[in-house]
């Protein structure tokens, strides 16, 4: 992209941090896309100073796609949705960071997804990537449905399916469950066997178990029935999130993520009628919500 010239308005940071990867887009006022920058992961549930360096890396990436220097990030209103901020504890530490921009708007992951796929409206949104949960607002009224953290939550999510091929693979290594394709492909992913998958695991990440997700999925579209029972229980959890979601008659339903596709495949016709594409993705609900931040300061100022 070519360099922009320095003098020409304000610009935004759209920033939307999971468990997985942090992606930075670079706006003007407008909403014109400039640069961005992807980075590694920012849930500081997993580690704040991870966070931390993962959204000042995205921000200087994006930067640098726009064509400008990174001493221009004092210059950015930034706008950041976390995965783990529903926790106030964590919310309080992020918040108290430092920063490197103008102005630094924190929100959770939620908010921005929901803000994005909505085009800033009322609407609702379930989340299905390495981790899972739903939000929904509309009116003065918001809902929150999981949003637990991995391993204490996210049923429906790649960790969590990953987690639960890993269970069945060291039972069946037991004898206490059939040895199908499931255990041979799972053990072929870890090249371990047995005890020595719980070796080879020790101390994985949620986005570690979600690496083995697709290998379950891929072996229940292809009819075996461990994989189905386990991609089916995780749909059918999504479903039960979309309904409560619904009852608060959003408007709008959307579903994203990397999960949230293939589980469809498995949920009821009757909550399927109701999802609708996300209008756009959550960094640019990042940017929505810091336009409005400032524009908030900017009239009570």
């Amino acid at each position: 992209m070519g360099k922009m010239p320095i003098g020409e308005g304000q610009l935004y940071l759209g920033i939307d941090g999971g468990g997985s990867k942090t992606k930075a887009i670079l706006l003007s006022q407008q909403g014109q896309v400039l640069g961005e920058g992807v980075a590694g992961p920012a849930n500081p549930l997993h580690g704040v100073e991870q966070t931390f360096t993962s959204i000042k890396l995205a921000a200087e990436l994006a930067l640098e796609d726009a064509g400008l220097d990174v001493d221009q990030l004092p210059r950015l209103v930034a706008g950041a949705g976390l995965a783990g901020v529903n926790l106030p504890e964590l919310y309080q530490v992020v918040e108290q960071w430092v920063h490197p921009f103008g102005q630094f708007h924190l929100t959770t992951d939620l908010h921005i997804a929901c803000l994005g796929a909505h085009n800033g409206e009322d609407g609702a949104v379930i989340i299905s990537g390495t981790g899972s949960c739903g939000y929904a607002h509309t009116g003065n009224k918001s809902l929150i449905v999981g949003a637990h953290g991995f391993p204490f939550g996210d049923k429906g999510s790649g960790a969590w399916l990953g987690l639960e091929a890993l269970k069945h693979a060291l039972m069946a290594s037991d004898g206490l469950a059939p040895a199908g394709p499931l255990k041979h492909r799972i053990e072929t992913a870890l090249d371990a066997q047995g005890i020595d998958m719980v070796s080879r695991m020790a101390g994985a990440t949620s986005r570690d178990y979600a690496r083995l997700a697709p290998i379950v999925i891929e072996l229940a579209q292809a009819g075996d029935p461990t994989s189905l029972a386990l991609v089916q229980d995780g749909a059918d959890y999504l479903a039960a999130v979309a309904e409560k979601l619904l009852a608060l008659k959003p408007g709008r339903l959307s579903m994203i993520g990397g999960v949230a596709g293939p589980l469809q495949a498995w949920m009821p016709e009757a909550i399927l009628a109701s999802v609708q594409p996300a209008i756009a993705a959550p960094e640019m609900g990042a940017f929505l919500f810091a336009r409005k931040q400032l524009a908030l300061l900017e009239k009570t100022a």
